[in-house]
């Protein structure tokens, strides 16, 4: 077999992966929604295309190539920024074929070149294409609009390529973050020290370039795609092999026993387990140091910033603000527990103590924003009352809602391994339901409140309901219980399936 074939056979696996995967069925209501979600995005980019199309046309000062790439720097970052929502890097996918009789890089590279025709890369095609009929075509003729498209989509495999080195580096280490910040923020480096003519004129001068087919051009391009290419296979196979094999080291660590939770018994010992499992695994424990980050990083721009004072923004940043750590870590609950999902169903409700466990922890994490947020009192942009009645409302119906999803997550999420584990993407369709029910209600109720009720008498409603809520969590904790205990044996085969 040779590469082409290879690759050609790779690609084939890639899809019949997804038809096998535990998890099909229960995606395919979320993928007609994501077709539809989709389909409105792509005609979104061609409207994009077209607006900007009318201000190159209408413009005197620069050319039709030289606009779209000087403003490159804002589509590399959101280009960036997206891939994080599906795309896969090759070390996810190559775990099966390591053992094959093949060349130990001949995966690698197939997976590398599979990711560089992908849709991902192809979408930008929207923008790029439309532009290039109405702006270029016709004035500059045909070889100028295809130099165009070309050279921009080759700036965006070289930007997918880079997302997927440093993609594999985040997952190994939070701190990798720091490279592509100063690769992009370098980007900018021109506005920052001049103006925003100079960033412009820079990336401008290199649409030019390559409008114009410069084979200088073009060679300095394709040699920045041959040494990402040739890192990338390096960097995806070392992460690889190092994690399939075992080969980590092994350090000493202090053991922290939490003396103090035990004076609340067997849901003392669930405590434990819960603060202990982000302490000591690596996937728990990023997960939760990014959505404590983002709601430091939130609440500290609304208490310091105007940028979210209007009515809406100001009523759904409030609410969001409490609710970032249930969104991102509760909204999962169970998937960690696959992984020893047959030690919890030994004893009797053990599954019910688990649950009132992490419903003291993420309520006890409330805590942090709201301290973070009371500046915002201090300087008149909300009351002590708002932020207490949505700390309630979060901990109460919020959170309610969110631990539902014991009862139909039955993906197993693994603890340490990344690369090569089972099920890294899910598409969840009842997590999307309850993570928007989660962010839009609380906004809803508020402004439904407010047409009937002053400022006061609506947030005081809220805080009832909330503490409602929160004071009959032993009866909605168990109905969530007996119904997990009825879907108890196909939630446990998936998990065993997905580990």
């Amino acid at each position: 077999m040779n590469r082409f074939q290879l690759f050609r056979e790779l690609r084939r696996h890639i899809k019949l992966s997804e038809k096998r995967s535990p998890v099909y069925e229960q995606n395919k209501t979320a993928k007609a929604v994501i077709y539809l979600m989709s389909g409105f995005m792509m005609l979104y980019m061609v409207f994009i295309s077209v607006m900007f199309s009318m201000i190159a046309n209408d413009s005197r000062s620069f050319t039709a190539c030289e606009f779209l790439f000087g403003l490159l720097p804002f589509f590399l970052v959101a280009d960036f920024l997206f891939r994080f929502l599906g795309q896969q890097t090759p070390a996810q996918l190559i775990k099966p074929y390591l053992l094959l009789p093949i060349p130990k890089h001949a995966c690698v590279e197939s997976f590398i070149l599979s990711s560089i025709v992908t849709p991902n890369n192809l979408i930008w095609l929207l923008i790029t294409v439309p532009y290039a009929f109405m702006s270029i075509l016709f004035s500059s003729g045909f070889w100028t609009a295809l130099g165009f498209v070309v050279g921009f989509q080759l700036m965006v495999i070289i930007n997918s390529q880079n997302y997927m080195l440093w993609r594999t580096m985040i997952t190994q280490k939070i701190f990798w973050w720091i490279a592509p910040i100063i690769i992009y923020g370098a980007m900018f480096l021109p506005w920052i020290i001049k103006d925003f003519d100079a960033m412009f004129d820079t990336f401008a001068a290199i649409g030019e370039g390559l409008s114009s087919w410069n084979i200088l051009y073009f060679l300095g391009v394709l040699a920045v795609l041959v040494l990402f290419f040739m890192i990338n296979r390096s960097v995806q196979y070392h992460f690889t092999y190092s994690e399939t094999t075992g080969n980590r080291n092994t350090q000493l660590k202090r053991v922290s026993e939490f003396r103090q939770l035990e004076r609340f018994g067997e849901t003392g010992e669930y405590l434990k387990l819960e603060v202990k499992s982000i302490m000591r695994n690596k996937n728990m424990r990023n997960s939760f140091i990014y959505s404590t980050i983002f709601t430091i990083f939130l609440s500290i721009l609304i208490s310091y910033t105007d940028i979210y004072d209007d009515s809406f923004s100001s009523k759904f940043f409030m609410v969001y603000v409490f609710i970032i750590n249930g969104g991102m870590l509760l909204v999962k609950i169970m998937g960690a527990e696959g992984n020893y999902i047959d030690g919890l169903m030994i004893h009797k409700e053990n599954i019910l103590q688990l649950l009132h466990a992490k419903y003291y922890f993420y309520c006890a994490l409330l805590l942090l924003p709201f301290l973070i947020m009371l500046p915002t009192v201090f300087m008149g942009k909300y009351t002590i009352l708002m932020l207490v009645s949505m700390m309630a409302f979060a901990a109460g119906p919020v959170f309610s809602v969110l631990m539902q999803m014991a009862v139909w997550n039955k993906q197993t999420i693994p603890l340490n391994s990344k690369l090569v584990s089972r099920g890294s993407v899910e598409t969840n369709w009842f997590a999307f339901g309850a993570e928007m029910a989660a962010m839009f209600a609380p906004v809803l109720i508020i402004s439904v409140l407010q047409l009937f009720l002053n400022e006061t008498a609506t947030y005081v409603t809220m805080l009832v309901l909330g503490l409602i809520v929160i004071a009959l969590r032993n009866i909605w904790m168990r109905n969530i219980y007996q119904r997990f205990m009825a879907r108890r044996y196909d939630n446990m085969e998936s998990f065993r399936a997905t580990r």
